[in-house]
């Protein structure tokens, strides 16, 4: 029995839309770090912390996904 090709183009195009948002996103995050978050040190107090802390474990969440590292370790 011969498999026919499947067409994955349209999950072609649905995965290049995501990376394509993905990559937005990483930028806008790169550029607003460079930015330290919009605040100055004069400025910061502990809700800054928490917020910072809130966003690294959301992206340690990614990237132990991504990386399979942490709790997604294999």
């Amino acid at each position: 029995m011969t498999r026919r090709k499947t067409d994955n183009s349209k999950a072609l195009d649905a995965f290049i839309a995501a990376k394509s948002e993905i990559d937005a996103m990483l930028e806008r995050l790169a550029a607003l770090s460079a930015d330290h978050f919009k605040t100055s040190p004069d400025e910061i107090h502990w809700g800054h912390v928490g917020t910072l802390n809130h966003y690294r474990d959301r992206l340690r969440e990614i990237t132990d996904s991504a990386f399979k590292e942490g709790e997604h370790a294999v």
